[in-house]
């Protein structure tokens, strides 16, 4: 039984009191216990890191989800789902508009089937493709949990790394605790991620985590950010 860090314990209670619950510390796994309505659930707490989540960036992920963006995306994750191997993510933003979306789609399959053939990720590749500026970054997942392909379409002045960033470090987080064993009697499960962002992130991890679409025994995923404020993330 591990003793929870201060952060971690200021998060357990912001928890407690979104649902008016009692807690206790938990075995290690799981970090704590709640007790909500009389219905005991485990919680693992994680941090998001700082990468690059400054305040400044936070309002420069405008995503967009017209028909051109949403068929562009669906049409390269039914390509790619055949061609990515197993254990390995490739990640994806492109510019709106799209410009010659077909010839734009066509390109980007070369370009990714060229990277894959590389044999392991490296570092972000940049290209602009018929006007649209493009960044793919591959990455391994030993859980192979997450599907082969995630892309977003974003506004030109949006940040790519930092979606690309976020991303990243949502995937690994929920692998990884998604891997812990709960000891003691099976019941629901509960995963708190601390954010060192602030709440204005809250729409772009949620838009984030849907695309993962990874299957967890979470019963909920909840969010508690820098002023207290607790949000469902999922559940």
């Amino acid at each position: 039984m591990r003793d929870l860090k201060k952060q971690e314990r200021i998060a357990i209670e912001a928890v407690s009191r979104r649902f008016s619950a009692t807690w206790e510390k938990g075995t290690d796994p799981p970090d704590a216990y709640i007790t909500v309505a009389g219905k005991r659930v485990a919680v693992d707490v994680t941090t998001l890191k700082r990468r690059g989540t400054g305040q400044v960036n936070a309002a420069k992920l405008r995503l967009r989800f017209d028909k051109v963006a949403t068929r562009l995306i669906e049409r390269l994750q039914a390509t790619l789902g055949d061609i990515v191997p197993d254990g390995m993510i490739v990640l994806l933003t492109i510019t709106a508009p799209i410009r010659l979306p077909s010839k734009t789609a066509a390109a980007l399959e070369d370009k990714i089937q060229t990277l894959l053939g590389r044999g392991s990720p490296g570092r972000d590749e940049k290209d602009t493709i018929h006007g649209n500026r493009v960044q793919i970054r591959l990455l391994r997942d030993e859980s192979e949990r997450a599907p082969k392909m995630i892309g977003f379409v974003h506004n030109s002045d949006s940040d790519p790394l930092l979606l690309l960033n976020m991303t990243r470090e949502l995937l690994e987080l929920i692998s990884a605790e998604a891997g812990r064993r709960t000891m003691g009697p099976a019941g629901d499960r509960w995963l708190v991620v601390i954010s060192a962002g602030g709440i204005s992130y809250l729409q772009a991890y949620r838009y984030i985590y849907s695309r993962l679409r990874m299957a967890t025994d979470f019963k909920k995923i909840l969010m508690v950010f820098g002023d207290g404020r607790v949000e469902v993330l999922a559940g």
